[in-house]
């Protein structure tokens, strides 16, 4: 067997995922979650699971040196935009402070941490594509505290002697190629709403926003296979391992699809027409944002498998939900 890897958040949607496909490798996996969010049917059976609160720092810190943990995926969070607007408190509290109480956790013990950040941080750019070196400018509280996270992390990488990989997440989709897990929870993005709908056979979809500075007035976005997204995250630590060095990159394919795109092409999946209801636009949504990929292929030299047309992403996502009635 391999080493132990840590993964907090690992009962999640993404955090599993990287479970099982780490599993597969012959790592050993330990999974912190506080199942706030995370779902216990998500959980790899072949990891070792602590259902702890990624605040409690000495528990977290046995852990570690329990498990002689030297990398680690950080994953656990509170994701929703919208919410992050109107509860700042919980989202400072479990994303910022979370991040440094891991940080302090894994003191000199730990060295690699993979962080799972967002394009949120972006924030309204005039840019429709955009590099790791535009600038700064979130607009919602949610990419104001994943900020804040790297800033923490890089900080505690010079005082804790760490190496570490700040992934931007673009939107994420689809699952597991055994069904093993995928997306459970109702968490408002567009293709788990269309998924959703479809189960239920109401063939409705709210669209938020249609006065969007884009081609067809909705918001475009780049979205990613969380197969593929995976990969990144693994070749990433061992990029960390054999390299010793930091790196920041975004994780998309380089490609915009509008809302109005996406449901089109679920149509074309599912056969099924669906009824279109548009809604006032939602608080720190942005135009359109979809990542240069440039510095993702030259630093990983990774094969993206699903990067060809979003209807792959919306089969995967289609083929876990109709399992998981």
């Amino acid at each position: 067997m391999k080493s132990t890897i840590l993964i907090t958040g690992g009962a999640g949607y993404i955090g599993s995922k990287i479970s099982y496909d780490l599993t597969d490798q012959d790592y050993n996996v330990v999974v912190i979650d506080n199942l706030s969010t995370g779902n216990k049917k998500l959980i790899n059976p072949k990891s070792k699971f602590y259902k702890i609160d990624i605040l409690n720092t000495k528990k977290i810190s046995k852990i570690i040196k329990d498990h002689k943990i030297k990398n680690i995926f950080h994953m656990a969070a509170c994701l929703n935009v919208e919410e992050s607007m109107t509860d700042k408190k919980k989202y400072y509290l479990n994303n910022v402070e979370g991040t440094k109480s891991l940080c302090i956790a894994a003191g000199k013990d730990v060295k690699n941490i993979i962080f799972s950040s967002t394009c949120s941080v972006y924030g309204q750019t005039k840019k429709k594509i955009v590099s790791e070196n535009t600038k700064i400018k979130p607009i919602s509280y949610y990419g104001q505290t994943k900020y804040l996270s790297e800033l923490t992390i890089k900080k505690f990488s010079k005082s804790n002697n760490f190496n570490y990989a700040i992934l931007r997440y673009f939107n994420v989709a689809g699952s597991d190629e055994k069904l093993r897990t995928g997306c459970i929870n109702e968490n408002g993005q567009l293709i788990t709403n269309l998924v959703s709908k479809f189960k239920k056979r109401k063939y409705q979809i709210n669209i938020f926003g249609k006065k969007y500075a884009t081609p067809d007035g909705t918001c475009i976005r780049d979205y990613i296979h969380v197969s593929d997204l995976s990969k990144i995250h693994i070749k990433s630590m061992k990029y960390l391992e054999n390299k010793k060095e930091s790196f920041l990159i975004n994780c998309g394919y380089g490609k915009g699809y509008s809302v109005l795109d996406v449901v089109k092409n679920f149509e074309f999946v599912t056969n099924k027409k669906f009824k279109l209801v548009f809604k006032n636009k939602r608080r720190g949504d942005i135009d359109n944002i979809i990542a240069d990929t440039k510095k993702l292929s030259k630093k990983l030299k990774i094969k993206l498998l699903y990067s060809q047309n979003v209807r792959h992403i919306l089969s995967s996502s289609l083929q876990w939900g109709v399992k998981n009635k």
